[in-house]
């Protein structure tokens, strides 16, 4: 995918910028041709030297050349290439980038770009947990800029945590991923996990959806350069890394979450296991054990899935998933109908080592065409993976 390729790597001031060089062989290798953009702090983590070498082409640190007066066009750079990847991309140049700042060549070329972006994030843990930072770079994300995650390993401040540069052989594999998917840019809506209907403050009905099904699904999207947004229930799983998540509670808290990002999304993904009913009357105190029975009156939540088949856009697909445990096919063939949609997940009760809590699935991919395709038993990362296969051969033709 990188032979003939036209790449930018642009280096800004973190210590990561050590890594530029193994980045910049990496691409050569893989037969892109490579100039190289620094800021002008970065000269001090590795020199011009060593990376102008690598490349084989001048690198490029200021607007000109202070002996000469020789101009760097950031326009013609900018068209040259076929995409920008800054590595490591520090805080402060998250900032400017996001904020429109333009106080050096990098800056100028990256304003100038019409091609793809690419930025792996490289900091301590605190300042990558900032939510000025996390701002940035979800601004960055939504302007259609990919973003490579950062890692978890040893900082250079000695404290162990995320925020340390993807290695770039990471990095090489999320570009070739990106640049070969049909999902790159593409808005990916996914709903994930249970929901909670309160009965007091202190009890709830719920369910026994673990999430990890609806987050492997958003993991994998977001692998193959989609921009997604996950409303996730209440999980004890930590957020998917470069994915966006919308944090609810309740069935009616999931049903605005989902109606608010729905109409730009290319693919919905309707996962959660979304409560049915919900109490009448929520009581503001807990409620006192005593020797009487306890009547809770229930009323129906609204159909998500419905909603969303309802209010679906031209040419946006939409999937829902069914748990059954009794005349599985004949009602997950049903709910496809029913609620409009492309494909519907089948889940069974009845299969050993499927349904909640576990970290395996087997599923049964249903079409409106009547044709099913059966999963023996595999992890849910696995699942996702042949999921989003499943919606590229039959939905996107």
């Amino acid at each position: 995918m990188l032979t003939g390729k036209n790449v930018l790597l642009a280096v800004s001031a973190g210590i990561a910028a050590y890594k530029s060089a193994t980045l910049c062989r990496l691409l050569i290798k893989k037969g892109a041709n490579v100039k190289v953009l620094m800021t002008p702090d970065s000269i001090n983590f590795i020199t011009p030297l060593t990376l102008s070498t690598l490349s084989k082409n001048p690198v490029t640190v200021d607007y000109y050349n202070t002996n000469n007066g020789e101009w760097n066009n950031h326009v013609e750079l900018a068209k040259w290439a076929d995409f920008f990847l800054l590595a490591p991309a520090t805080a402060n140049t998250i900032a400017k980038m996001a904020n429109g700042i333009c106080d050096n060549v990098l800056l100028a070329t990256y304003f100038s770009m019409e091609n793809s972006v690419f930025l792996a994030p490289a900091m301590d843990l605190d300042m990558y947990q900032h939510f000025t930072v996390k701002a940035n770079l979800e601004k960055l994300a939504q302007g259609g800029n990919f973003i490579i995650p950062a890692e978890t390993g040893e900082l250079a401040s000695g404290l162990e945590g995320e925020g340390r540069m993807a290695e770039p052989e990471h990095i090489i594999q999320f570009l070739e991923q990106t640049k070969n998917s049909v999902w790159a840019n593409k808005n990916v809506l996914i709903s994930a996990g249970p929901t909670y209907e309160e009965i007091d403050p202190v009890r709830f009905i719920g369910n026994h959806s673990s999430g990890k099904m609806g987050y492997a699904i958003a993991e994998e999207f977001q692998k193959r350069g989609a921009k997604v947004t996950l409303v996730s229930g209440p999980t004890s799983l930590s957020h998917p890394k470069g994915v966006e998540v919308k944090s609810v509670k309740s069935a009616h808290e999931m049903l605005e979450g989902m109606k608010s990002h729905s109409k730009n999304a290319d693919c919905i993904i309707m996962s959660a296991a979304v409560a049915d009913y919900t109490p009448v009357h929520k009581a503001s105190q807990k409620i006192k054990k005593n020797d009487a029975s306890l009547m809770i009156e229930l009323q129906k939540t609204t159909d998500i899935l419905k909603w969303l088949g309802e209010h679906k856009q031209d040419a946006q697909i939409l999937v829902g998933f069914a748990l059954e445990t009794e005349n599985e096919l004949e009602n997950a063939k049903k709910k496809l109908v029913t609620k409009n949609l492309d494909l519907i997940v089948l889940n069974s009760l009845q299969d050993s080592g499927a349904g909640f809590g576990y970290d395996t699935n087997q599923v049964n991919f249903i079409y409106k065409d009547g044709t099913i395709h059966k999963t023996d038993l595999m992890s849910k990362q696995e699942v996702a993976n042949n999921l989003i296969n499943e919606i590229e051969l039959k939905c996107l033709g």
